[in-house]
C-alpha cells in the first residue's frame, strides 16, 4: 500500500490526477519570445543571401564571379586559411600543454596559472596586438630596443607586422578555448590505463603520449576547430598587424568592402564562404565531440592520481609562466606603461611619469565619454534582455512547451556559426532599409550585441534549468499558479547563480567586442572598442592605453563576480 505522499508525486510525475490547465494564458508570452529569435537570428542572414545575388542590373551570379576571380580577394582567403591553421596548431600545442600538466601533473601554483589563463580569455585580441606593436614593432618596440642595446645590431629582432607576428598574436589569445576543452576533458580520464602502462614500464612522457593524448585526441581536434574558427572570424588583430603589411584577410576585405564607395553585394557575396566555412566546420567539431573517442571504463568516478615532475617542477613551472607571459605579463606591462609615461618608449622614469593620458582619454578627447557610456548602457541592456530571452527559451526547449521546441536550440547558437564581422553585414543591409531603419542609431548595435552573444546567454541557463526537476514547477501548478509564476517564483531563484553569470558573460562580450562595431557605429554611436581603434589611426598610444586598462579592469571585476558567486573558476570542472 503506497503513502498519500508518493501517490501524489506519482501522479505529477504522470501529467495525471491534477486539472493542469491545457490553456496557458502566459502561452503568448512562449510564443512571442519564440518568434522573436527566429526573427532576429532570420533576417540578418537572409539579407546577407539575397544581397549577394543582386547587383544594380538584378538578379546575377557576378559578385560571386567577382569575388573567386580577383587576384586581391583571392588572396585575402588564402591568407585567412594560412593564418587560421597556423593559429589552430599553436593554439592546440599550448592549449594542451597547460591544460595537461595543470590537471595531470603535480605543477605547483595551478590556481594562478588558471588566473593567468583567464586573463588571456578576457583581454580582447585586437588589445593584444596593440599591446605587441609596442613591444615588438620594428623601430621602436620595447624588446628590439632592448635587442638593440644590448647586441649594438641596426636590425630589429622581431617584426610584429607581418604574417608570423599576426599569426603569433592570434594564437596568443586563442588558447584559452583550447585549454578551457583540454582541461576539462583530461578531468574526464581515470588514472586506470596510466597505471597499467607504468606497470609495463613505460615512463611519464611515453604515458602521456601513448595513452593521454589518444584519450584526448577528439577534444584535440575540436579544440583545433574552435581555434581556427575564433581566427577565421577576427578583425581587429589583422586589422592593426595585417593592414600596416598589406597583409588582408577576409574580415579585413570585408570592412574595406564598406568604405567609400560601398560595395555591399560584394560584402554579402565575400561573406557567404566565411559563412559556410564556419557552419561546415562547427558540424565537423559537433561530430567529432559527439563520438566521445576519450571516454573511458573509469569514467568520472575512476581514480585520478598526478603524474610526479620531480626534478622539472621548477622548470616547467618557469616555462608555463613564460609562456604566459607572452599574452598577459609583457602586454600588461607595457599598457601600463604607456598609460603612465609621456613617451612610452622611454624608461618610465620619474620625470617622464604623467597623469596626463587619463586626464585626456577621458576629459578632453572628445568621443571618450560619449563612448564610455554608451558601452555600458548597450553592455547592461543586452546582458539583461539577452539573460531575459535567453532564459524563456532555455525554459521552452527544456520543459518542451511548444511544439518543435527542439528547433529553437539551432536558431538561438546559429550566431556560434556567423562571424561578427559577416552579422555586421546583414545587419547592415536590414536595417537599412525600410520597414525598420536602426542604422544610425545604438539600436543597432544592440540588435548586434543581443545576436552574436545569445548563445553564451543560452548555454549558461540550459544548463542551469536542466539541473532544476520540473516537479517542483508541477506543485506549484497545481496550487493554481501558471508557468511564468512558477518559472519566476521557483526556477529563477533556484537558478540564480547560473542567470547571473549568463549575465556577467553577454556583458563582458558586448564591452570587448569590435568586429561588428566597427561596421556599424556611427559618430553618434561610437563605443570604446571603436575609439580605442581610431585613436590608433591617430597615434594616440597613452590615451589607447588607458582605455584598453579600464576594458580590462572592468573584465575582471566581473568576472571576479561571477567567479564569487558560482563558487568556481571559469576553467575548472564541477566535481
Amino acid at each position: 500500500m503506497s503513502l498519500p505522499g508518493t501517490r501524489v508525486l506519482e501522479r505529477i510525475r504522470e501529467g495525471r490526477g491534477f486539472r493542469l490547465k491545457r490553456w496557458d494564458p502566459t502561452l503568448p508570452i512562449w510564443i512571442g519570445a519564440a518568434l522573436f529569435v527566429v526573427f532576429l537570428m532570420l533576417l540578418p542572414v537572409g539579407s546577407i543571401f539575397v544581397t549577394s545575388l543582386y547587383n544594380e542590373l538584378g538578379l546575377t551570379l557576378r559578385n560571386y564571379l567577382e569575388v573567386f576571380t580577383e587576384e586581391a580577394y583571392l588572396k585575402a582567403i588564402w591568407n585567412t586559411l594560412v593564418i587560421s591553421f597556423w593559429v589552430g596548431v599553436i593554439a592546440v600545442l599550448i592549449g594542451s600543454l597547460l591544460a595537461w600538466l595543470v590537471t595531470r601533473t603535480d605543477l605547483p601554483w595551478k590556481r594562478g596559472i588558471r588566473a593567468l589563463v583567464m586573463a588571456s580569455f578576457v583581454t580582447p585580441p585586437f588589445l593584444g596586438a596593440f599591446a605587441w606593436t609596442l613591444l615588438a614593432g620594428p623601430n621602436a618596440g620595447l624588446l628590439n630596443n632592448l635587442y638593440r642595446s644590448v647586441s649594438g645590431a641596426q636590425e630589429p629582432l622581431f617584426n610584429i607586422f607581418t604574417m608570423t607576428g599576426l599569426i603569433f598574436v592570434m594564437a596568443l589569445y586563442s588558447f584559452p578555448y583550447v585549454f578551457s576543452m583540454i582541461a576539462n576533458v583530461c578531468e574526464l580520464i581515470s588514472s586506470d590505463l596510466e597505471d597499467a602502462a607504468n606497470i609495463l614500464g613505460a615512463n611519464k612522457w611515453k604515458i602521456a603520449l601513448t595513452i593521454t593524448l589518444p584519450l584526448t585526441a577528439p577534444a584535440l581536434f575540436g579544440g583545433f576547430i574552435l581555434a581556427f574558427l575564433h581566427s577565421l572570424s577576427l578583425f581587429g588583430a589583422p586589422a592593426i598587424l595585417g593592414l600596416p603589411a598589406g597583409l588582408h584577410t577576409i574580415t579585413t576585405q570585408i570592412w574595406a568592402f564598406f568604405q567609400y564607395p560601398p560595395r555591399m553585394d560584394l560584402a554579402a557575396a565575400f561573406s557567404i564562404p566565411l559563412l559556410l566555412a564556419t557552419m561546415g566546420l562547427i558540424a565537423l567539431q559537433k561530430k567529432l565531440l559527439g563520438r566521445r573517442g576519450y571516454s573511458t571504463v573509469g569514467g568520472r568516478g575512476g581514480q585520478k592520481r598526478l603524474l610526479s615532475l620531480g626534478m622539472f617542477r621548477v622548470p616547467v613551472l618557469l616555462l608555463v609562466l613564460g609562456i604566459l607571459s607572452l599574452s598577459v605579463f609583457l602586454p600588461y606591462g607595457i599598457l601600463l606603461k604607456a598609460a603612465l609615461a609621456k613617451a612610452w618608449a622611454l624608461p618610465l622614469t620619474w620625470e617622464n611619469f604623467t597623469l596626463g593620458n587619463f586626464a585626456f582619454a577621458f576629459f578632453q578627447y572628445g568621443d571618450t565619454q560619449a563612448a564610455i557610456l554608451n558601452t555600458f548602457k548597450l553592455g547592461i541592456l543586452t546582458a539583461t534582455v539577452g539573460t531575459i530571452i535567453a532564459a524563456l527559451i532555455a525554459y521552452i526547449t527544456n520543459r518542451q512547451l511548444l511544439r518543435g521546441a527542439r528547433y529553437l536550440t539551432f536558431f538561438v547558437l546559429a550566431p556560434l556559426v556567423i562571424p561578427g564581422i559577416v552579422l555586421a553585414v546583414g545587419l547592415f543591409i536590414a536595417y537599412t532599409r525600410p520597414p525598420i531603419i536602426l542604422y544610425g542609431t545604438v539600436w543597432i548595435l544592440f540588435v548586434a550585441y543581443l545576436t552574436k552573444e545569445m548563445p553564451i546567454g543560452f548555454s549558461q541557463t540550459e544548463s542551469t534549468f536542466k539541473s532544476i526537476h520540473p516537479e517542483l514547477e508541477d506543485a506549484t501548478r497545481i496550487m493554481g499558479a501558471n508557468r511564468l509564476q512558477a518559472l519566476k517564483d521557483i526556477t529563477v531563484p533556484l537558478a540564480r547563480s547560473g542567470l547571473i553569470a549568463a549575465w556577467s558573460f553577454i556583458f563582458i562580450g558586448v564591452i570587448r567586442e569590435l568586429s561588428a562595431s566597427i561596421l556599424l557605429f556611427t559618430p553618434q554611436s561610437k563605443v570604446v572598442s571603436v575609439v580605442i581603434f581610431d585613436l590608433k589611426e591617430e597615434g594616440q598610444i597613452g590615451a589607447i592605453a588607458v582605455l584598453g586598462i579600464l576594458l580590462l579592469a572592468v573584465s575582471f571585476l566581473v568576472i571576479l563576480g561571477v567567479q564569487r558567486i558560482v563558487g568556481r573558476d571559469l576553467f575548472a570542472t564541477k566535481e
